[in-house]
């Protein structure tokens, strides 16, 4: 049912967009919308790295101007038509996009805002000084297109417009419900248990910028048809933070603020040249907002000061339109004020607002629903130990040095395939820092690891993952935004052949593989007991069952070697007696298991072999009770937890 409405919606909404022009006859109102949807096309790509991934990226003007400029070069020294002007506007600007990426994505922040800064500076400068290419501040001038012959008048040129936004929407919307998406938003998530899980953090950030790129080159192209004239003066640094700050009041990780927000940079700005009309909206927009801020109350989804905020402001907005008798002096002070307004009060957007007022949830619960329907096959858990018996990691001299510090110091450990080692010992002695190190999130500054008889030096810790060695976190690293279903699904990522191309025409391989993975995921969520709460946002579980599902998680992976820092630390007596029942189940499919864990009594009855680590280095090694009765480690560690 609930499918069925969505698409009686999108068929609605397609005819609407379709009939516009005939309906309104006015050109200037069809090039207006036609405006709205080449610039929303940017901004799904733009979401892709902002909303998603989490970067900032100052660059797109330079992007867009790129593909614009790509199309113009082509029709003016070549003649080129709409059907090579904008796959090679794609496929040019996706290679800037790469250009810029490869070197920029090494730095985070701030930093890396600057460099894409920098390269929209640089582009619009190069647009500009290229005369012999570009025709410099000339310009150059086009035409509407020809599609086989017949010249496009301006309702033609909005339709193949309104196509091209309906395939960008699929496109995009098609790459973030698959294993791509759900790898961009585990990077914002947490980059490094997305490493850890197999997903390589730099990897997919420049694959999420050359896609991001490729539909701002679309879209440039497109825009130079449109506008029948570009100039370097037209991407500008004033253009890349408006569709940054299209994004921010639209909401972010939604197609429907994407278009929102494109409407808004649009039409804001001719809104604020007509009194008339500023007045009709912002009294809209108060009803709006005071019903959405009511319907949040009443739900108990806000409480009454927060909800207040945003009516006040727009009922003064609202009451400001009626004081002013010419928007002239005041139209820059209204436009920046409703900026800061939305930036500061709606950090989720406007569509974010509203969807949580109205308590709206987004596709995390849609695929619960279709992933609890399927009947799942088989064992939930691979058998990837193997026999026991052998080595199966050894860890020897190592040494893990900050400055003067010595984290660890020469310390070796020896783990048996088909065991759960416990590793203890008490605050900072080293036992995180020794499963960073094994984990590939730190690199020894001295001594060697080999894992399955291979040596993991050089390696990545997404290498380290893929070739059988998973963990959990001290301080528990989900995607909190993500579902628990969905965060299963990251560790599944390895389990997916399927390319971009697969993804985007949902060819068979990609379905077989998503239909497949999503059976598993349940399985494991099942597997640790929290099948039901499969559609839950991943932030809103208890925390004990936060753990369960970072185990889940990790289990994923099918791991040989499973590493759990300190999962029973904070659960409640029940939850650790189905955390040692589950730890158990792990061992029974052939998994090893390196536990560190101050709950000694888990430690005593679940371990074969205990290291004990003190000041980073290890002073007894041995069987439970024999490590228990030592000396050095009733004085370092039992002694002082005992009294």
């Amino acid at each position: 049912m609930k499918n069925a409405k969505q698409i009686i919606a999108a068929v609605v909404a397609i005819a609407a967009l379709f009939l516009f022009p005939e309906a309104t006859g006015n050109p200037y109102y069809i090039h207006l919308v036609e405006t709205i949807m080449i610039y929303a096309i940017v901004l799904f790509g733009l979401d892709i790295v902002v909303g998603y991934t989490g970067q900032v990226s100052l660059g797109h003007a330079g992007l867009f101007g790129i593909g614009a400029y790509t199309a113009g070069v082509l029709i003016m020294k070549l003649g080129a038509p709409v059907y090579v002007t904008l796959p090679a506007a794609i496929a040019v600007t996706a290679a800037f996009g790469a250009i810029l990426a490869l070197p920029a994505l090494r730095v985070t922040g701030p930093y890396l805002a600057m460099v894409t800064l920098a390269f929209g500076t640089i582009i619009q400068i190069l647009i500009n000084e290229m005369t012999f290419l570009t025709e410099g501040p000339m310009g150059i001038t086009l035409t509407k297109p020809e599609l086989f012959g017949h010249k496009l008048d301006e309702t033609e040129y909005y339709w193949l417009v309104a196509l091209m936004l309906i395939a960008a929407l699929i496109f995009v919307h098609r790459v973030l419900r698959s294993h791509l998406g759900r790898a961009f938003e585990a990077l914002r998530g947490s980059p490094v248990a997305s490493d850890c899980m197999g997903v390589s953090v730099y990897r997919y950030k420049v694959y999420a910028f050359v896609i991001s790129a490729g539909l701002a080159g679309l879209a440039g192209a497109l825009y130079a048809y449109s506008e029948q004239y570009i100039s370097p003066n037209t991407y500008n640094f004033e253009q890349t933070v408006l569709f940054l700050l299209a994004i921010i009041m639209g909401g972010r990780k939604t197609r429907t603020g994407a278009l929102l927000g494109a409407t808004i940079i649009v039409m804001l700005p001719k809104l604020l040249d007509d009194l008339e009309m500023f007045r009709y909206v912002s009294v809209i927009l108060a009803v709006i907002v005071a019903i959405s801020a009511g319907v949040a109350l009443k739900r108990g989804k806000s409480t009454l000061q927060a909800a207040m905020i945003p009516v006040v402001g727009s009922v003064a907005l609202a009451g400001l339109s009626f004081k002013l008798e010419t928007m002239t002096d005041w139209r820059l002070s209204v436009f920046g004020l409703i900026t800061l307004f939305v930036v500061y009060y709606l950090q989720d957007g406007i569509v974010g607002f509203v969807r949580g007022a109205l308590n709206l949830r987004g596709h995390a619960a849609s695929d619960a629903d279709i992933a609890s329907a399927m009947t799942p096959t088989g064992d939930a858990l691979s058998r990837a130990g193997g026999d026991a018996g052998g080595n199966l990691l050894e860890a020897k001299g190592i040494l893990m040095q900050f400055g003067g510090l010595k984290a660890l110091n020469n310390v070796d450990i020896t783990v048996k395939r088909g065991t759960i080692h416990g590793l203890i010992g008490p605050n900072g002695s080293g036992k995180s820092t020794m499963m960073n190190v094994l984990t590939g999130i730190y690199v020894p500054t001295a001594g060697t690891v080999s894992f399955a008889g291979t040596a993991q030096a050089g390696r990545t810790s997404s290498e380290i993952a893929l070739s059988g060695i998973a963990r959990t976190f001290q301080n528990v690293q989900l995607f909190g935004e993500m579902s628990a279903l969905q965060n299963v699904m990251v560790g599944l990522h390895h389990s997916f052949n399927s390319n971009l191309l697969d993804v985007a025409l949902h060819l068979p391989r990609y379905l077989r593989e998503n239909r497949d993975t999503s059976v598993r995921a349940m399985g494991l969520l099942r597997f640790v007991g929290l099948a039901e709460l499969a559609g839950e946002e991943a932030r809103n579980l208890p925390y004990g069952k936060q753990r369960l599902l970072e185990i889940a998680r990790a289990l994923a992976l099918d791991p040989q070697l499973l590493l759990l820092d300190e999962p029973a630390a904070g659960l409640t007596a029940p939850d650790i007696k189905e955390l040692l029942a589950i730890i158990q189940k792990i061992r029974e499919h052939g998994v090893t298991v390196i536990l560190i864990e101050h709950h000694m009594d888990v430690v005593m009855s679940l371990c074969d072999t205990v290291s004990v680590l003190d000041f980073g280095q290890k002073i007894a090694e041995g069987l439970p009770a024999e490590v228990q009765a030592n000396e050095k480690v009733i004085e370092a560690y039992l002694g002082g937890q005992a009294s």
